[in-house]
Order: structure tokens, then sequence, then C-alpha cells
């Protein structure tokens, strides 16, 4: 089952979904019943008409109540159900001025709401570990804040984590959600025993779902409502083998997400091209824009279509040939065997190629939206400058001018440096052999660079050159790569320090060239030193990039017969890279 459309419902059903703690005077009021249940019921329908103007007037009424905590919890819901659907980037502007919001008016208390939302990014973006990080630290917040009715939502959001890759967690996650839900907050048992139930389908235990099942339809009679109920409904049907009409009923009721469950349901009913298929119309529907990327990921699933339908031809020519000759009877049964067991192979080998598919339209969604977000982020900041650069009137002197002028180059270099390095990395992979023609003054070029860097860095930062090598000093290498890589890692240096020193070096030891950057910065780990030079690898989510330098950095310095390590002997505070590059005897003579 493709579980993250049905995540996004779960989500949007448990987070602040309006429990009331027993001391809150309101807990009865008609009129907050009234206010809540219908901001509920266009939540769980995922009705955006309704919903918008629900959640307004229910936020109002509970800022004339002074209960920060419930309207801050309504503004998340906001959020998440921008990412319900797939909203992403507008989620993610809400979440920063909530996150701001919260800071300035030092609401500590609620500050867990701002780091579920960012939780809930990263899990949409692929990025699990973060995500499982994210949410740990969020129940930490809140068990300390005292807020335990609603902790089970938190509890959910790691179950949608661990559903795939590891369901025993996720089940004792769900039990444990249940038991702190039936002390605290016995209105969202329901909802938790529905998405209970839906897991059991998707572990494949479907005696237990169709259990569940006549469980959840006697709640319904009670009156009681579940974001999850259409997909129990569809899901139901599946079970009973009525894959037609769980697909029928799937298109009228599960708007975008009914693709995945169609994908899901054909898939489970063995009916592998059909699910195909499905799969096809529901990811084109989904990212219009960008389909050429996955179409050119699916391309594998369609050779193996194709070679399937070839050998179903061959078969039934074989078939044909073979049923002329009756007598034959030995040949006929080996026939046969032989096509019946091709069959199975390629059907194997189709289900493969559907899960490959599968993961690289995950891979393919959070790359698009990692890049989105770092080069929408840095244009908003030029764009909004330049507005004010436009306007005299709202500035009062040249260096405030100045300094709108140097962030605005500052994010420039950001984007371009953000395009160059994806550009760059795509490049060297897909060349085998380095130019390595220029004479290169090593120490001239190092001057330069730190030169060219020098209005990127933060006021309280210095930068420093020192270099035991003459000035007449030469190497012969491919100038543009070698000044991309050692600018890659004062990039870097930049990023991470805020105050202090970042020292550029130059040395010789025996035949090699040795140029280091040395910052006083966060530092970084032993236990990272390698996984950082990995692609998309961030240590820290909320600074900016894709995670692309130090991969590019590696890439050219190895074409380059060198070699870029992060220096684990260095005692800090920071961190220091180095790159080695062999000395030729010309070079040594110079």
């Amino acid at each position: 089952m493709n579980i993250r459309h049905l995540i996004l419902l779960a989500v949007i059903a448990f987070f602040g979904t309006g429990s009331v703690k027993a001391d809150v005077p309101y807990k009865n009021d008609p009129k907050y019943i009234e206010l809540h249940d219908a901001m509920l019921h266009a939540f769980n329908d995922a009705d955006s008409i309704s919903f918008y103007p629900a959640v307004k007037r229910l936020e109002d009424y509970l800022l004339e109540q002074n209960d920060l905590h419930a309207y801050y919890t309504q503004r998340c819901n906001e959020i998440v159900f921008l990412m319900n659907q797939q909203k992403i980037f507008e989620a993610y502007t809400l979440g920063r001025k909530l996150s701001t919001e919260l800071r300035e008016k030092s609401i500590d208390k609620e500050m867990y709401m701002a780091y579920n939302i960012l939780g809930h990014i990263n899990r949409y973006c692929g990025n699990k570990a973060a995500a499982r990080r994210i949410f740990r630290k969020v129940i930490d917040m809140m068990e300390e804040a005292g807020y335990y009715e609603n902790m089970p939502p938190i509890y959910m959001n790691l179950v949608n984590v661990e559903i795939e890759d590891n369901p025993e967690e996720a089940m004792r996650l769900l039990d444990q959600a249940l038991e702190i839900a039936k002390k605290y907050a016995p209105e969202r048992m329901f909802d938790i025993e529905t998405r209970k139930y839906l897991t059991y389908f998707t572990n494949g235990d479907i005696k237990k779902f169709q259990e569940g099942y006549e469980a959840y339809r006697k709640g319904v009679a009670e009156g009681k409502s579940s974001v999850h109920g259409r997909s129990m409904e569809v899901y139901y049907l599946a079970s009973l083998g009525k894959t037609d009409e769980a697909i029928a009923l799937a298109k009228e009721e599960l708007g975008d997400e009914g693709g995945d469950a169609i994908a899901d349901i054909l898939q489970r009913a063995g009916r592998w091209e059909e699910a195909y298929k499905a799969l096809k119309e529901a990811t084109n529907a989904k990212d219009s824009v960008n389909n050429v990327v996955l179409i050119n990921s699916m391309r594998s699933i369609s050779d193996q279509l194709r070679l399937e339908e070839m050998e179903k031809q061959t078969a039934r020519n074989q078939l044909i040939g073979m049923s002329i000759g009756l007598l034959l009877l030995g040949l006929l049964v080996a026939a046969l065997s032989y096509i019946i067991l091709n069959r199975r192979k390629h059907l194997k080998e189709l289900k493969v190629a559907y899960d490959h598919a599968l993961e690289s339209d995950r891979m393919k969604t959070a790359f698009i939206q990692n890049v989105s977000h770092e080069v929408r982020t840095p244009l908003n900041i030029i764009s909004g400058f330049s507005q004010i650069i436009a306007m005299p009137e709202l500035t009062s002197n040249s260096e405030e001018r100045q300094h709108m002028a140097q962030m605005m180059q500052k994010n420039c270099h950001q984007i371009t440096s953000l395009i160059d390095e994806m550009l760059e990395l795509s490049f060297s992979e897909s060349t085998e052999d380095a130019v390595k023609e220029d004479t290169v003054e090593v120490n001239d070029m190092l001057r330069d660079l730190l030169q060219e860097n020098q209005p990127l860095v933060s006021a309280g930062t210095n930068l420093d050159f020192q270099t035991t090598i003459n000035d007449d000093f030469s190497l012969t290498t491919n100038q543009i790569m070698l000044r991309r890589a050692i600018g890659t890692l004062i990039d870097n240096a930049i990023k991470n320090t805020k105050d202090g020193t970042i020292t550029l070096k130059a040395s010789v030891l025996g035949n090699q060239l040795l140029i280091a950057v040395e910052d006083t910065g966060s530092g970084i780990p032993d236990d990272e030193a390698e996984h950082i030079f990995e692609r998309f690898v961030k240590l820290d989510a909320f600074k900016e990039g894709l995670g692309l330098g130090l991969p590019l950095c590696r890439t050219l310095i190895n074409r380059l017969g060198g070699n870029v390590l992060l220096d684990r002997t260095f005692k800090g505070p920071g961190s220091r890279f180095v790159i080695t590059l062999p000395i030729s005897d010309d070079n040594q003579d110079d």
C-alpha cells in the first residue's frame, strides 16, 4: 500500500482535533461544540471550501476564551490541511510564520507545535530519520509541558514513519497511543482504533482487518466519525475479493489519494499490469509539471511489459504449432511447463520494477521539494529587499541600503552556488578524465578566493591565510576545478561559522600539496566524517543548501588525482578539511 496519502489524512484526524481538558470552562458551551464539529467534519472530508471559514471562526472563539494552547493547535491544523493537499511550500511558509510568532512572543510551551510541523515536512520529503528524531523530541517537550491529552497524535506520527520499515514497532506505538488516549483523551480512541484496523490490512492480516471493520461500523452507528472511514470502506471491499467494486468506490470517495489506493488494491489482487497503469495515472495527476522525471523512472517497467507481451505472443505461436502434433504429448507438457515458469519469473520482475518506480517517485518528490525550498527562500529575500530599495522613503540612510545590497548579493550567491553544485556534480560524474593543462600560482589563487568570499562572511568572522610555500610555487592542474573545490570548502566554513576565524592554509609534505580550510564553527562528530561526503546529507536541517557541496568537492579533487578528508585529529573548536594533491617533478623543481 502507498501509505503517504493515508498518513497525511491520519495527521489531520489526530493532530489537534480539539481535545479539551476537563478544567476548561467552555468545554460544554454549545457554541464551542458547534464550531468544533463544523471544523472537524470539514477536516475529515477534506472540504477546503468549508474548512478555512470553520477553522477561522473556531480560532476567533478560542482567542476570546484566552486559550492560546487550543488556538495555536488550530493554527497547526491549517498547516497540516495544506500538507494534505500537497501544498508543501505553502505549509512550510505558514510553519515558519508560526515558529517566528511563538519565538517572538516567548510562548516556549507551545514550541513543540513548530517542531511537529517540521517533522511532518521531513517525513513527506522522505527524510524518515530526521522525522523520527523530531517526533520523539516533540513527545519529550509535550510530556515536560504536561500536554498528555495531545500526545497520542504524535505517537501516530511515529506510526506513520515506522509503518513501512518496521510494522511491529508501528503496532507497538499504536497500542501505546491507545493507552494514553484511554486515560487522557477518550474522544481520540475511535480514530486510533480505525487506524489500527487499516494497519492490519497493510500488514496482510485480513481476518483482523475484517473484525476491525465490524467494530468500526458499530462505532459509526453510534454517531462516531473517523477520517479513515472512506478508506475502511474501500479496503473492506478489497478484503472480500471485490476488487472492481473497491476500485470504483476509491475513484468516487478517495479523491487525490484514490489513485494510490487503486494501485495497491490491484497489486494485492495480483493484477500487476493494471496496477502499473493505475500507478502511472495517479502519478501523472499528482505531478503533471514534473511527470517527465517519473516517466523516465518507470521506463524499465514499460520495457518489462513489452517483453512480457512478446513472450505471450511466442507462447501462443508455440501452442498453435504444438496443436498440429497432438501425438507429441510429452513435448507439449514440457512447453507448457516452461511457459508457466517463465510467466512467474516475469511477474516477480514486474513486481520489483513496480516497487522501484514507487521508490523513484518518493526520491524525486523529496528532491524537487528540497530544491524548491532552497531556491524560493533566497528569491523571496532578494525580492523583498529590492522592493524596499526601490522606495527611498523606507530606508533612512546609505548603511541600511548597503546592508540590503549585501544580503541580496549573498542570496544571489546562494542560488548560483546551488545550481552550480547540481550541474557540476552531474557533469563531473559523467566525465572520466580531467584536462590538467593550467599552470596555477597557488598562493595567488588562494588569496583571490579569500578576497572573493570576504563579502559573504558574518560580521564576527575573520578570514586568515597562512602559507609555507613560496609565492612562485606553481602547480599544473585544472584551475577551474581546483578553484571550485576550494571555494566549496570555504563556503561550507562560512555557513557554519558565525563568530571566530576561518583560516586557509597551504603547505608541502613530500610530494604532496596540502590545502587546509579550518574554522571555529559548530564542528562535525567523528562518526559523521565520511557520511557528510554523501549526497543530500545535512547534519543540521535548518542550514541552507542541499548537501551537495562536499560530495562535489571530493568528486572534483578525485578527478584531479587527489583526495579531500575531514581531519579527525583536529582538536577544534570547529573543523578542518584537508585537500591533498600530487606534485609532479617539474613542480618540485620550481
